[in-house]
């Protein structure tokens, strides 16, 4: 289902002047102070909502949607980005293959639906049929030398990490995103996300705009705003050892060993533990850790208790924290030890955005015997319209006339660094 998050800061399509001057969009980041928000334009403005959409929706690796949601050969999801229309879909071979969603005839939208399942892949307009695999099979009323081999549905690069499906709309994808996927699929694996079922989706549209929402995420000097997520959450996260106040030491203390005693378990089963990001002195735009949870530690719960009796990948031990994993642009997941809720953010307008969540479980477990649905979605259904909230004031705040960026915290570092991978990304694609 599809929400727009019913709050009183909704926020008016943004619309350009007649006659207003194209925005010096190399002026703007040269102008840039590091620290700092980006200027008012970057949030607001459909000129650079555009740029965006060519500069990084169309250039970079996307995650678009898990294996979970297409178990079976003939399983689809289509994703729209922008003007882009893609099928994701299981081959008859049970590969992952990805195809532009537009008919090779006249160009029509083939497959209208987000998710479904086919035998072949049918045109509503004029019947055009084509294979899983992307080949024209039938086409009405042709000449009998027509030629179906030149005219199959055209592809789009698609890569599944551990489970979770990336494409890229660019002809030359980033070559990097190979070192990437090598680095996150050890912390990813022992979870097998491929192999698990989709317990739960939930759409939201958030009104602000995709920076604002992917903000909001890399950051939890708000979190206090998330009563829900504060439960499984230390009280002292995002503090450095050094800079906690002295009436959350003891709260500290508790979190120093709970993190020690993760480590040690991850040590025995063998779990990547350590905190991973950058490839280079460049923000690569991934990051992964395993953190310890509060309470139980086991789930997020209001007691830490694990809500779904099955464990993904039949890990021995349910006291596993968060792994938490992000990568730029629109994506960041948890996995814990009973399920994994994963998050991509696809930008609809200047001002509002699309943010999917999806609640992974064990592919046995069984909906109110092995976990109770509301008990597994709650946390993050309340904390996604939290969010959607505190995006839409900043909306409105940036598009005030008195906007002015003020300094990042100290806890705001992945703010800072989310920023300089985006503008990086306009940078290439102004010296163009």
């Amino acid at each position: 289902m599809t929400a727009v998050a019913d709050d009183p800061t909704t926020t008016s399509s943004i619309t350009t002047s007649p006659g207003t001057p194209p925005l010096d969009v190399a002026a703007l980041l040269d102008a840039r102070v590091p620290g700092r928000p980006l200027a008012q334009p970057f949030y607001t403005s459909p000129e650079i909502f555009e740029l965006d959409l060519a500069a990084v929706f169309g250039r970079s690796w996307i995650f678009v949607a898990n294996e979970a949601e297409i178990r079976e050969p003939g399983d689809f999801v289509t994703v729209e980005i922008g003007a882009w229309s893609v099928i994701v879909v299981r081959d008859d071979d049970e590969q992952v293959r990805a195809w532009h969603n537009v008919c090779r005839h006249r160009g029509a939208r083939v497959l209208t639906d987000r998710v479904g399942s086919v035998g072949n892949i049918v045109c509503g307009y004029h019947k055009w049929t084509y294979g899983t695999d992307g080949a024209l099979l039938h086409a009405g009323q042709q000449p009998r030398d027509f030629d179906r081999s030149c005219l199959g549905l055209k592809p789009v690069h698609v890569r599944s990490v551990a489970g979770l499906i990336h494409i890229c709309l660019a002809d030359e994808p980033p070559a990097d995103f190979e070192d990437v996927a090598t680095r996150l699929e050890p912390y990813l694996l022992p979870h097998r996300l491929s192999q698990a079922k989709v317990a739960a989706t939930e759409d939201i549209v958030e009104n602000g705009n995709w920076k604002l929402v992917m903000e909001n995420n890399r950051e939890c000097y708000h979190c206090d705003g998330h009563p829900e997520l504060s439960c499984s959450l230390f009280p002292t996260y995002g503090y450095d050892e050094a800079d906690v106040p002295p009436l959350l030491r003891p709260a500290f203390d508790r979190y120093l060993a709970a993190d020690a005693d993760l480590q040690r378990v991850c040590g025995e089963l063998g779990l990547p533990f350590a905190r991973l990001e950058e490839l280079d002195e460049r923000p690569s735009g991934f990051r992964a850790q395993r953190e310890p949870l509060d309470g139980a530690g086991e789930s997020f719960t209001p007691d830490g208790r694990a809500v779904c009796r099955k464990r993904l990948g039949d890990l021995p031990e349910a006291r596993l924290g968060r792994l938490s994993m992000h990568h730029q642009p629109n994506t960041w997941l948890h996995v814990l030890s009973d399920h994994a809720v994963t998050f991509t953010a696809l930008p609809l307008s200047a001002d509002r955005t699309l943010v999917r969540t999806t609640w992974l479980v064990h592919e046995d477990a069984v909906e109110g015997e092995d976990y109770d649905l509301d008990a597994l979605t709650d946390t993050w259904r309340q904390t996604n319209l939290q969010d959607a909230t505190f995006v839409a004031r900043a909306q409105l705040g940036v598009s005030s006339p008195a906007y002015e960026p003020g300094p990042y915290t100290l806890s705001e570092y992945q703010v800072e660094k989310f920023c300089t991978w985006y503008l990086d990304r306009l940078r290439e694609q102004v010296a163009r």
